[in-house]
């Protein structure tokens, strides 16, 4: 078929000959289409898991997730081998943190990074040896700090100056040499979003490079606190190497430096490492990112004569991103005529395209990234095939924000309508953890699936669950006239 591009696409995206295709870059391994069309993941078809779980529904491929944390785990243990030195993987439970995603991750040999006294607890809850947990985060409370300090996680990342001492204290507090790492910042700028870059001057992450000498002085001068090493985390959803070499190379200037004080056994370069969302990205190989890496890091420790010290990353998203689908079921369908803007006029003074708004019955507060980072998604029928000519579709939200929007430009079957299913894929990271309950809608549940198995790996809300936090509900007079909406 032979369908003419509409002028409200984006350049990058072209109108696909077959609109029902699963794009292999952007899908779990295990997709596919069942003998009705149905999309299949792990062996369960997306009808199946609609009519079992309702929509919005998020789906994890078990043995995908699964795959891609042996893989980075392997993919930097044999780099750091090659080198000689070892290494040290966390998963960044921030890009999603169930007990059961802590499970697979320990399962696969990595360590876990938390950020708050929450993520704390669900890796506990997972039975996460403390020592095998980094703890995060700019504003760590006294409280989160003491916790940390008491179970023996094996490092806290000290953020800023204030919490030298206060890691310090309840090292003290509680008879334990704490080992920590300094966050700093290396002034090296992603090539991403401005809110994913976290390591430029003007941000509230980590210590200046230049006041990393003075930081450690006073970290040494506390006979409880024993430094690990260097921190550094230049940002999010980033492509290629080059941003992690210049990093590794100012902070392994800094390092060498500070060895004649003591030892710094470790170098962590954080994460960060770029997922592909649309056909047209082309995110480097976690293979190929960890051998870029460990070639910067021993060319550097050589010119500057100095050992190789243990390589710590904390891939989140290149885990769990791509192993996750979100499924919604369509409700309205809005043609809008849009004008074009500098085109020349047509008989009727404007020329103009038609942009089909199709609503489904989720949208920012199942997936925000869309909303704040203007991130850009793919979305496919689920439910059946199409024979019908693509048409340009934006992906739009029930919530009261006109920014509600999950997929901001992509082609469906132009037969499209109310009640199909649809699915968007590599929603495995950074939309369960960022969701919330605007418009008081429920945070679905996710379900597992793996060899044609599907089951709840963290339940949905239910009306019930947001009215029992509301202190001025008062269940016995409860006028409502119908159940609550969601039992997964």
């Amino acid at each position: 078929m032979t369908t003419t591009a509409n002028p409200l696409a984006p350049a990058w995206l072209d109108v696909p000959a077959d609109a029902n295709d699963l794009v292999a870059s952007i899908w779990p391994s295990s997709a596919g289409r069942d003998d009705d069309g149905a999309l299949t993941v792990g062996g369960v078809s997306a009808t199946e898991l609609a009519a079992r779980f309702d929509t919005p529904l998020y789906v994890v491929d078990e043995a995908d997730f699964r795959a891609r944390a042996v893989g980075a785990h392997d993919a930097f243990a044999d780099e750091a081998a090659r080198i000689g030195t070892r290494a040290k993987v966390y998963y960044a439970g921030k890009a999603f943190l169930s007990v059961e995603i802590a499970r697979w991750v320990s399962d696969a040999g990595l360590f876990v990074d938390v950020c708050t006294g929450g993520e704390l607890a669900v890796a506990l809850a997972a039975g996460v040896a403390p020592e095998r947990m980094g703890f995060h985060g700019n504003n760590k409370s006294r409280a989160e700090i003491d916790r940390a300090v008491s179970l023996g996680v094996g490092a806290v990342v000290i953020d800023s100056l204030l919490e030298i001492d206060r890691v310090a204290e309840a090292a003290e507090r509680h008879g334990t040499v704490q080992n920590v790492r300094i966050r700093v910042n290396s002034g090296v700028h992603a090539s991403t979003h401005d809110y994913l870059a976290t390591a430029r001057e003007d941000q509230k992450f980590g210590i200046p490079l230049v006041d990393t000498p003075a930081a450690v002085a006073a970290i040494r001068s506390h006979a409880g606190l024993r430094l690990l090493g260097l921190h550094s985390h230049i940002g999010s959803q980033i492509f290629g190497t080059d941003g992690f070499a210049e990093a590794a190379r100012r902070l392994l200037e800094v390092h060498a430096s500070l060895l004649a004080g003591g030892d710094l056994p470790e170098l962590n370069l954080g994460g960060g490492f770029g997922v592909n969302y649309t056909r047209v990205d082309d995110a480097a190989p976690i293979t190929e990112l960890a051998a870029g890496i460990a070639d910067v890091v021993a060319a550097e420790c050589a010119r500057l004569d100095i050992p190789i010290p243990v390589l710590a990353v904390e891939p989140g998203r290149v885990i769990a991103g791509p192993a996750g689908v979100t499924l919604y079921t369509v409700g309205t369908i809005k043609d809008v005529e849009v004008s074009l803007d500098g085109e020349d006029t047509g008989a009727d003074g404007h020329l103009s395209a038609v942009r089909r708004y199709v609503s489904v019955d989720g949208g920012m507060s199942d997936n925000a990234r869309t909303a704040l980072y203007a991130a850009d998604y793919s979305v496919r029928l689920a439910s059946r095939v199409s024979a019908s000519d693509p048409r340009l579709v934006r992906l739009a939200g029930k919530h009261c924000e006109s920014g509600d929007l999950v997929v901001l430009a992509d082609y469906l079957p132009g037969d499209v309508a109310p009640d199909d299913l649809v699915a968007v894929p590599v929603t495995g990271a950074y939309c369960w953890s960022l969701a919330s309950n605007y418009n008081h809608v429920g945070r679905p549940p996710v379900v597992a699936v793996r060899d044609g198995v599907a089951r709840v790996i963290v339940h949905g809300e239910t009306i019930d669950d947001l009215l029992a936090r509301d202190a001025g509900f008062d269940p016995q007079h409860d006028a409502r006239p119908h159940e609550a909406e969601r039992t997964a």
